[in-house]
């Protein structure tokens, strides 16, 4: 038997919160812990943006957003992106770092870049280098096309441009490129060949490159991606491979080009103890290779600064257990510290964050269109007794009449018993058809009893508690999870989830989430709660009405890793700007449509031209035939062709 805390039971069970309010929206959906201030409910329900986080500051309400939409006739599923929320997070990161840097008095400046990989879409990356202008703040690039974009959208020659990964000719060549129109692009070496490939680059075009060194520290990282550093890590050089590095570069009077030191220790790192422990060991590091000749200026931490997705604010890998200024605490103090110590200056501090500064500004609003329930076809069909009716029915019929708050699990295990021997019996044709249906149908009027019953019950066992989970309507949404949403899927992230309206009444609905592709994988089950992760999420009796649900703090990776299974591709995206002169405190500065079928259909290599053609072909050979009316067959062609131009999820 599991005893349940009060905070479980009250979130499985809602009827034990008598006077529902906007605060027990706000503790179900857990929306100020993950949140971050930037998202809360308003007194008639509805979800609100605060994107500035400001007291006085503009509150814009998503669904004033979703009027608007209708009004322009913008389909759902869409993506919407708060600009002002990236302006925000770029500016709070700069802003912590530079307090934290005078109260220390540490000598050292801060230049971060944002990691182009973690969003690569231009409006992006185009609002975070114009909000981090006033702090040169650059970017990071791990590939040519990368490379490519950062050379073109950087023109800050104050701020850095510091290239990743692994390096051909060409990319180093790029790379210098940009040093020769006066950019400070820091080439940062992981493994030793690309050293000698540079070098010999740059005496070719007559510039010396600016040089960053990337260490595989011992320190081991924690969360889903803990394996990307320590001694096996796919990137980087060994404390051997560096000093060969800075011995050659010595040994032909370019030390002065070694300008960085850089190391990264994972993604969404849930534990401060793994950055302190990390920064520790970088320092000293880059302590003692400025005592061997290498009079390194930058020391780059990397990224890995992670974000509360489950609101627990613990070290489970969907949370962390620090705040943006605990980190950046950390790396201006551990790091002056050490350098204190070992009597070397006190290097620019660079840092890497991309999944911090873009997470919240985007989310993926869906409309629910339909619910699956298990067992619901069940309340009309009689079963009355009749006469010589199998054992199995009638016992199972006694069953329903026996079923008490007493005995609920005694009758769940007969009933469950009664149920697989019914399945044997009609295999081995002992059983009608109509007998089945009779028992099925009791057995999930039993189930739906004990469930209720269970609810009120504080010491339920867990095998009743799994049931209640199996029970749980399917919310069937209007998107797919494998464009929208991909690491749900692939390893288990958990997003804030909540409808974004109604959260003045009380969800009465325990519900998992089904997209709308034809894979079984294609579903939410994994949900935050007040409790930690949950198999359901209380949502709202569905009643004809139009219902949204949100999904949020997709703003990193989920936008440029969706693919398109299924052929459904890219959603619509509108981009939203404040504006306190406006009644609605915002306005759509752009609408980027998604993907119609035709140009799915095209990046898989068919040519929708040559389908429409085939396709109005085959029906005039119908038409000629007699088979179809000539009026009809110009309705079908255009009907076909209108479907190669839609948008490829479902109509209202």
């Amino acid at each position: 038997m599991k005893t349940t805390s009060s905070q479980s039971t009250r979130f499985h069970n809602l009827d034990t919160i008598p006077n529902w309010s906007i605060s027990d929206a706000n503790d179900i959906y857990q929306i100020s812990r993950w949140g971050e201030g930037y998202f809360s409910v308003s007194e008639k329900g509805d979800l609100c943006v605060n994107p500035t986080r400001t007291e006085n500051g503009p509150v814009i309400n998503m669904m004033e957003i979703l009027e608007e939409m209708k009004n322009k006739n913008i389909a759902f599923p869409a993506v919407i992106r708060f600009h002002d929320i990236l302006r925000s997070q770029v500016t709070n990161l700069n802003k912590t770092f530079r307090s934290l840097i005078e109260e220390a008095k540490f000598t050292g400046s801060y230049f971060g870049v944002y990691p182009i990989k973690v969003n690569q879409m231009r409006e992006v990356v185009e609002e975070i280098v114009d909000a981090g202008a006033p702090f040169n703040y650059g970017l990071e690039a791990g590939s040519k096309p990368e490379l490519l974009a950062a050379l073109a959208m950087n023109t800050n020659q104050n701020s850095l441009t510091v290239v990743n990964g692994y390096k051909d000719r060409d990319l180093l060549r790029l790379a210098l490129l940009g040093n020769q129109l006066g950019r400070k692009v820091i080439v940062v070496v992981e493994k030793y060949t690309e050293l000698l490939d540079l070098m010999e680059i740059s005496q070719e075009v007559g510039v010396e490159p600016m040089i960053g060194l990337r260490a595989k520290i011992a320190t081991k990282s924690s969360g889903k991606w803990a394996s990307s550093g320590g001694d096996y890590a796919k990137f980087g050089l060994t404390i051997t491979e560096i000093l060969q590095a800075v011995k050659y570069m010595k040994s032909i009077n370019k030390e002065h080009c070694l300008k960085l030191f850089h190391f990264h220790i994972g993604s969404q790192i849930p534990d401060i103890k793994t950055i302190k422990d990390s920064i520790n060991e970088g320092a000293r590091i880059y302590a003692k290779l400025y005592k061997e000749g290498a009079k390194l200026e930058f020391f780059d931490v990397g990224g890995g600064v992670g974000v509360n997705y489950d609101g627990t604010r613990s070290n489970s890998p969907s949370s962390i257990n620090y705040t943006t200024k605990d980190y950046v605490a950390d790396v201006v103090y551990i790091l002056k510290q050490v350098c204190d110590l070992e009597d070397v200056p006190h290097p620019n501090i660079v840092s890497e964050s991309g999944r911090a500064i873009t997470a919240h500004h985007s989310c993926v609003i869906t409309n629910v269109f339909g619910a699956l329930e298990i067992g619901a076809a069940t309340e009309n069909f009689n079963t009355d007794k009749v006469v010589s009716e199998n054992i199995l029915v009638s016992n199972m019929r006694e069953l329903t009449n026996d079923l008490n708050d007493k005995n609920y699990q005694d009758v769940y295990n007969d009933a469950t018993k009664l149920k697989e021997e019914s399945i044997s019996a009609f295999k081995f044709g002992i059983l009608s058809l109509d007998e089945r249906a009779k028992l099925e149908t009791l057995y999930w009027r039993i189930c739906k009893r004990i469930v209720e019953i269970a609810s009120r019950d504080e010491y339920a066992p867990d095998e009743i508690l799994a049931l209640k989970n199996q029970m749980a309507h399917q919310y069937m949404c209007n998107l797919s999870i494998f464009q929208s949403a991909p690491d749900t899927w692939a390893i288990g992230q958990i997003l804030p989830v909540l409808p974004i309206h109604k959260l003045n009444e009380k969800p009465t609905e325990l519900c998992t989430l089904v997209d709308i592709t034809c894979d079984s994988d294609g579903k939410l089950d994994n949900f935050l709660s007040a409790d930690g992760p949950a198999n359901t999420i209380p949502l709202h009796k569905l009643t004809g009405e139009d219902y949204y649900i949100g999904l949020f703090m997709t703003g990193a990776y989920q936008d440029i890793m969706g693919d398109n299974h299924n052929c459904f591709g890219r959603l619509n995206e509108l981009h939203i700007f404040c504006d306190d002169d406006d009644p609605t405190d915002f306005y759509i500065e752009e609408v980027i449509y998604g993907n119609v079928a035709s140009t799915v259909l095209a990046s898989l290599q068919y040519n929708p031209l040559t389908m429409a053609q085939t396709m109005k072909a085959n029906i005039d050979t119908q038409v000629k035939r007699g088979k179809i009316r000539p009026r009809e067959g110009v309705t079908l062609t255009d009907f076909y062709e209108g479907c190669l131009m839609s948008y490829t999820y479902l109509k209202k």
